[in-house]
């Protein structure tokens, strides 16, 4: 039976590392391409077929599933231990910051479109709300990047003490906030707003200003400045 044959005994054109090397890493299927990051098998089946299950564990997602997975998720597959759980994810962080681009530190904003890109990878598919606070100098160029929370299913915590304490440390001018909606769409709650407005007083006082609030959906954003959600 085919399912019995060792991957060498395979033809040339269904092994992934000669497939690649003939046709081009873009010609893989997403199980050949995790044929290879797996590399190995078990003594009854090949990476492939430990591939195949990894796939079918990600469910309607596909490889989407393997941004929020954690060792203890990949290790429960049979055929995934601890080195090939570490491996995966290595590369599944190697991606989010390629797909980031250049570095964020030093980059100016002006625009949703300046950062967005940054940070839409690593943010659209979190389960969990996370709240990311941009220190900005006098030409609102980033100065440092600081996770101030990672919250509930539905709630971050925006404590404008934490903000403005870190804001102070940091020597900021100005301050941008970013945070996810793990539903998906990025349209401002009331506390959102709320929040927004309280921050906004607040470094008002200070005399650091909030540039801008941004929430990341699955597909979109919404930038409390641009849409006017509130008077900047």
């Amino acid at each position: 039976m085919r399912k019995n044959l060792t991957m060498k005994q395979l033809p040339p054109s269904e092994r992934p590392y000669e497939k690649c090397e003939t046709t081009g890493a873009e010609s893989l299927s997403d199980k050949e391409l995790l044929s290879v990051i797996i590399r190995t098998g078990t003594k009854t089946e090949r990476a492939d077929e430990v591939a195949l299950r990894l796939l079918e564990y990600c469910g309607n997602d596909g490889l989407q599933s393997l941004w929020n997975m954690k060792s203890e998720d990949l290790k429960d597959i049979p055929g995934i231990g601890r080195v090939k759980s570490i491996q995966i994810l290595c590369i599944c962080e190697l991606a989010k910051r390629l797909a980031r681009g250049k570095r964020l530190v030093g980059r100016k904003v002006s625009s949703p479109e300046d950062i967005i890109a940054y940070y839409n990878i690593h943010l659209k598919y979190q389960e969990k709300e996370s709240l990311i606070l941009l220190i900005l100098d006098s030409k609102n160029r980033i100065l440092s990047e600081e996770m101030l929370s990672i919250g509930t299913i539905n709630t971050s915590i925006a404590d404008p003490r934490e903000i403005f304490y870190t804001a102070l440390k940091k020597n900021a001018v100005s301050i941008l906030l970013l945070h996810n909606h793990p539903s998906g769409d990025p349209t401002p709650s009331t506390e959102d707003i709320l929040v927004t407005k309280r921050i906004k007083d607040a470094g008002a006082l200070l005399g650091i200003p909030l540039y801008d609030h941004i929430i990341i959906g699955q597909n979109s954003y919404v930038s409390l400045r641009g849409e006017k959600y509130l008077e900047f």
